[in-house]
């Protein structure tokens, strides 16, 4: 059984962090948006914050959204579906999008 202070517990992403390349940020990032898609998957709310300047959390903000398009695209239609294939093409796209103005690797494949 779930602990209920877990469920509780707010995600914090920095990405104005000057150590952003640290192996260890782009480890505690990844568990964060892991842990926001599968909420966002089981419809259930998390505190989330995401400080940065506001392009910076806009591409993530985009990114994470385009990232659950393209699992409910792909659970739907199946992977060689064309409307799977144009999900991942603007996933793929934000994600560029985010590396570019962040220059922080996007933590998922």
């Amino acid at each position: 059984m779930e602990n209920q202070n877990s469920e509780l517990t707010p995600i914090i992403i920095d990405l104005s962090s000057s150590d952003r390349l640290d192996e260890s940020f782009l480890r505690t990032m990844g568990f964060g948006i892991k842990a926001i898609l599968g909420r966002m998957f089981g419809g259930s709310a998390m505190p989330v914050t995401v400080k940065g300047n506001s392009s910076d959390v806009r591409s993530f903000s985009q990114a994470v959204g385009r990232e659950k398009r393209y699992m409910d695209s792909y659970k739907r239609y199946g992977l060689d579906n064309p409307k799977t294939y144009k999900s991942k093409y603007k996933l793929d796209k934000s994600i560029k999008d985010f590396t570019r103005k962040t220059g922080i690797k996007w933590p998922f494949k």
